[in-house]
């Protein structure tokens, strides 16, 4: 930054300072970062629809070939964006967005920005089986980040401004506020009082206002003719709820391995564009339905159309038959990640928003018109909408996300009962087995996922180069009784590693108490030496080991001080408990600091 600019820049922070309070500059903030969410929510919309209908242009009502091809276009072309134009991984959006919560202080690069954007509509837009909820959601919780940054705000406002650009996206990308609010506090963020609940809902009031007036008036699922809410469903809710909580670990474990295979067998950028839009083009060929963000299928689902999703299908002929519609539809929603996968895995940009959502309704129409089928009387498009309030509240872990989604698609909370019960049910079955989203899932399994547990929260903000202590005196296994006592006598310390002199590699500690009987007897002075008098000790932690982890080594050894060491073996220094307390006291004075 040249000296002129700097100059402008420096009076435009002291300006704000002296003029604005923190708590109303934030008040303000939010509605930019609102604002800006929500333009970009309706340009990758925009992005997405002008590809597509690029698409539908070329292709016909006819078994498609165009979908042997397009599709790879879409994830290569993605791909080479992202590697030789943005030349950083921009996929798993949501999951960026906590890592940077947990470990980068809320700093999100400024390229996301726009780089997801791009990405994500080249991938959608040519038929990628993704959503674009994650993308739009990264490009707006950098924008609060980065804005945060320009005017030098402290990491737990940065905090609050990443929230407010995610509760704009979903506001702006579905025209739901609450829901974007509901996902920024579920999903998110932690402990928010009620002052920061406050910019929330400005930023997703502001973002969506902006997609009404840009995009219209209508909802994404306008339907006037629900059936009530009735008791005597009730059973049947909670058949769908559970049915909806294990299509979500499905989801969940189903598609955390395949992408863990894809990224182990697969390590060629080209090969992996080629073998994900290979599967996915077969997929979508086979399977139309699969193409891009699939709400097209879920209109005509919720229309009664069922029959029109085996348009340009090779099963167009069985379309009327109740066997191949459960079949079709049932195959549609297992094979649902595996396209999503192959989508992401070979390159290309988008999040599971949509996915979930797909998966979700033909899960709530399926169950329904089992139970018609049996000779029941099931609403088959109230079914339809509670699961997919149902799929997201598992594969997302939040319920009230999912309710109060799907309610303001639809433009009314005329379901709201029916939604809450399948989403609660939802998530009480998944979190049995699996205790974290689909987001958190890979933080969690490094230690690095921020919680709505406080404590927890404090032990993964705290890093462990900031509790190391390296002004202990290292001593050696040759060393004398004499030489021993010589060192500890000019030392205020009561513990001594011994390490080797030239590996430096711990070899044991050297409490004083372990020599206090024979410190004081000059006679034996040169008859001890260290590698005889040392001790193991009760643990050696790890470098990298998260916070929480060495909270529990200590409470398990019941240790005071314990030695740190890299992954061959090196020493480090010293961790202590009381370090570690007074740490954890500033870090919680800070992050609950209001």
């Amino acid at each position: 930054m040249n000296i002129p600019h700097y100059k402008i820049y420096t009076s435009i922070l002291s300006w704000r300072e002296r003029h604005i309070k923190e708590s109303q500059f934030v008040i303000v903030l939010s509605l930019v970062v609102g604002l800006g969410a929500g333009l970009a929510a309706v340009l990758l919309k925009s992005f997405i629809h002008l590809i597509q209908n690029f698409v539908v242009n070329i292709t016909d009502n006819s078994l498609n070939y165009w979908y042997l091809g397009l599709p790879f276009v879409g994830i290569l072309g993605g791909a080479l964006f992202v590697k030789y134009v943005v030349k950083d991984d921009i996929s798993h959006g949501v999951t960026k967005i906590l890592y940077a919560i947990s470990q980068h202080k809320a700093i999100i690069k400024v390229h996301n920005i726009w780089s997801s954007v791009v990405a994500s509509a080249v991938t959608i837009g040519f038929g990628g089986s993704v959503g674009a909820e994650a993308p739009i959601v990264l490009t707006g919780s950098a924008i609060g980040s980065n804005l945060g940054r320009f005017f030098k705000l402290d990491q737990k406002t940065l905090m609050l401004l990443v929230g407010c650009g995610a509760a704009g996206a979903i506001g702006g990308i579905f025209k739901a506020p609450i829901a974007g609010v509901a996902f920024t506090l579920e999903v998110l963020l932690l402990d928010l009082t009620m002052t920061s609940v406050a910019p929330l809902l400005i930023s997703a009031v502001s973002a969506t206002a902006v997609s009404y007036l840009l995009m219209g008036q209508q909802v994404m699922f306008r339907f006037d003719t629900f059936e009530p809410f009735a008791l005597s469903r009730i059973p049947f809710l909670l058949v769908l709820g559970v049915v909806c909580g294990l299509m979500s670990l499905y989801f969940v474990r189903g598609m955390n391995w395949l992408e863990q295979k894809f990224k182990r067998k697969i390590k060629n950028f080209y090969v992996k564009a080629i073998v994900g839009g290979i599967i996915l083009s077969v997929l979508i060929f086979l399977f139309p339905p699969l193409y891009g963000e699939g709400y097209d299928t879920i209109a005509e689902l919720l229309r009664g159309n069922s029959e029109q999703l085996f348009s340009q299908s090779l099963f167009f002929d069985y379309k009327n038959e109740t066997w191949a519609i459960i079949l079709f539809l049932g195959l549609i929603s297992l094979l649902k990640i595996v396209a999503s996968v192959a989508t992401n895995g070979g390159g290309g940009t988008g999040g599971i928003f949509a996915p979930s959502l797909f998966v979700g309704c033909l899960t709530g129409f399926l169950v329904a018109f089992i139970l018609n089928q049996i000779g029941f009387n099931i609403p088959l498009e109230n079914f339809a909408f509670a699961g997919m309030a149902g799929l997201m509240s598992g594969v997302m872990h939040a319920p009230l996300t999912g309710a109060f989604l799907i309610a303001e698609l639809t433009g009314g909370y005329d379901l709201f009962m029916t939604l809450i019960i399948v989403s609660v049910i939802s998530y009480l079955t998944i979190i049995i087995f699996e205790p974290h989203s689909l987001y958190a899932m890979r933080l969690a399994q490094k230690g690095e996922l921020l919680t709505h547990h406080k404590d927890r929260v404090v032990l993964t903000l705290m890093k462990m180069d900031s509790v190391i202590e390296t002004d202990l005196t290292e001593i050696y296994p040759e060393m004398t009784l004499g030489e021993l006592v010589k060192v500890m006598s000019q030392s205020n310390r009561n513990i001594f590693p011994v390490v080797d002199k030239k590996t430096r590699k711990l070899l044991g500690v050297m409490p004083v108490d372990e020599v206090r009987n024979i410190m004081f007897q000059p006679r034996l002075y040169d008859r001890f030496r260290v590698r005889k008098l040392m001790i193991l000790p009760p643990a050696k932690i790890p470098q990298n080991m998260p916070m929480e982890k060495v909270m529990d080594i200590f409470e398990n050894t019941h240790a005071w001080n314990l030695p740190v060491i890299d992954e061959n073996g090196i020493y480090i220094g010293f961790v202590s408990k009381s370090k570690i307390f007074n740490s954890y006291r500033k870090v919680l004075g800070e992050f609950s600091d209001d």
